[in-house]
């Protein structure tokens, strides 16, 4: 799909874990922002949203308005160091240490469909036919199994808040706002479908791990203007479920190898869960 942009987002006060900068804590000997950093290497460009005493070169990093806002104003203070012909950008936490540049294939060849398996941010649509085949990642249906578990390690649980039937402490916010209607279709598509507005993995149960997708950046910019209206123009404490209500979003099951890349670290325990497969 060509060049994407990288927007990570590490400005979460951790309270979980007592309020240390959780992005920064090692995992396999590296600190987790770095390794998502590293994910998306070959993004450009890269920009870190937080506080950071020193990055890789080459990322632009930048403070959310007000710090400590939350995701979504992250999220657009990120979005405006964009140039305005950048197209993708891959919107991740910062406490993703098991991410990979081939997750970040996936979404960029799931997004990359002419008919998606899509999902507006309210609810799921019926399954298009199946399309390019080995690039497309199968989507989660009810019923289905979690991906299996590696050297005898549980599947870790789903994302609290990014997937969002609860928020996390970290990035907690409001409940979204009902009835956001959703955007015209776009033109190109027979019968007035929509291509999606973006792509993001969901857990084995379903639940999407919303900050760990790939996105249109025209689509992401319009959602921000349209919420910061809403709000009565604060971004402050707004939820990510807010911010991508109406979109299309292409729902990613991992298939691949290795651990699911969407997994979190909240806690001490995650922390712990993620060194054992960073092994």
């Amino acid at each position: 799909m060509g060049t994407y942009a990288a927007v990570v987002l590490a400005g979460g006060a951790a309270r979980r874990m007592g309020g240390l900068d959780k992005p920064a804590l090692p995992v396999g000997g590296r600190p987790m922002r770095d390794r998502v950093l590293a994910a998306v290497a070959d993004a450009t460009p890269r920009v870190l949203v937080g506080a950071a005493d020193a990055v890789p070169a080459g990322v632009r990093v930048v403070r959310e308005d007000p710090p400590g806002g939350g995701p979504v104003a992250a999220a657009a203070a990120g979005l405006a160091l964009l140039d305005t012909d950048v197209t993708l950008v891959a919107l991740l936490a910062a406490d993703l240490p098991l991410l990979t540049r081939a997750a970040i294939g996936d979404l960029l060849h799931h997004l990359d469909r002419t008919t998606p398996d899509t999902g507006s941010a309210g609810g799921r649509t019926d399954p298009a036919p199946p399309v390019r085949g080995d690039l497309a990642a199968p989507l989660i249906r009810d019923g289905l199994a979690e991906p299996p578990a590696r050297d005898g390690l549980a599947a870790p649980s789903a994302r609290d808040g990014l997937a969002e039937p609860s928020a996390r402490d970290d990035l907690a916010a409001p409940s979204a706002r009902d009835g956001l209607a959703e955007p015209p279709a776009r033109d190109g598509l027979a019968g007035g479908e929509r291509r999606p507005d973006g792509a993001c993995f969901v857990d084995g149960d379903g639940r999407r791990q919303s900050l760990c997708g790939v996105w249109r950046v025209t689509a992401l910019r319009a959602a921000v203007d349209r919420l910061a209206v809403e709000r009565g123009g604060s971004l402050s404490g707004a939820p990510v479920r807010a911010l991508l209500a109406g979109l299309v979003v292409s729902e990613v099951a991992w298939s691949g190898e290795g651990p699911p890349p969407w997994f979190d670290c909240d806690t001490d325990e995650d922390v712990r869960r993620a060194e054992e497969w960073a092994r």
